[in-house]
């Protein structure tokens, strides 16, 4: 079975990327990441090897466990209990070098940003053997990203097909594909966006015998 969440924290003027996930029953860990402009501010990682090996309680039980993280760092952001070292954005006070004579000065070059995923059908991608997975890609600031190239592959599977798709002016796209068997306990759904010069990704454990992944 698949968990995770991705949250934007809007802090003032701030906006903060929170992403967590099971890494799945081989690693049986939880990771949530904080990003702020695709750096990474934070990482907490907790294990669940008391739940291991997973049955349907338990896995009631990681989801749980999951989402009280999850809720966990975000609280403490907006609390403050948790201090982040926010990076300087670029367009610091420095005072630009004067340029030579008849010379044109070049703006400032922002620092490539991170494309934002999101499986927006958690509770229904899968049915039966079958994958619909609605996707939508975002820009930090949570514009919608048209024209992103898409790809979603099954890591671990046999056959190792790649299914591409383009998002439209929304940000959003669906991908649709026979699940293809497995071939090793550490399969994972990958769904990566590019755009220009700038990428996402979003990557979740499969198991053999998952039923329909939830968040």
């Amino acid at each position: 079975m698949v968990f995770g969440h991705n949250s934007n924290l809007k802090i003032g003027a701030l906006t903060f990327h929170v992403q967590t996930e099971d890494r799945g029953a081989a690693h049986g860990l939880i990771d949530t990441t904080v990003y702020f402009h695709g750096r990474v501010l934070h990482r907490r990682t907790n294990n669940y090897f008391d739940l291991l090996p997973l049955d349907e309680d338990r896995e009631q039980a990681l989801k749980l466990r999951l989402d009280e993280q999850h809720r966990t760092v975000i609280e403490e952001i907006r609390s403050g209990a948790l201090q982040l070292n926010v990076p300087p954005v670029e367009a610091s006070s420095r005072r630009p070098e004067k340029p030579a004579s008849g010379e044109v000065p070049k703006p400032p070059v922002s620092p490539p940003q991170k494309l934002l995923l999101e499986l927006t059908n958690t509770k229904s991608w899968m049915s039966g053997k079958h994958a619909t997975l609605q996707i939508s890609v975002r820009e930090e600031n949570g514009a919608p990203v048209s024209g992103a190239r898409v790809l979603v592959e099954i890591e671990g599977s046999e056959n190792g097909e790649v299914h591409r798709a383009e998002t439209s002016p929304q940000g959003l796209t669906l991908v649709e594909f026979d699940m293809p068997r497995l071939a090793g306990p550490e399969a994972a759904l990958v769904i990566r966006a590019e755009h220009q010069s700038v990428a996402g990704q979003l990557r979740f454990a499969l198991r053999a015998k998952s039923r329909v992944p939830s968040v």
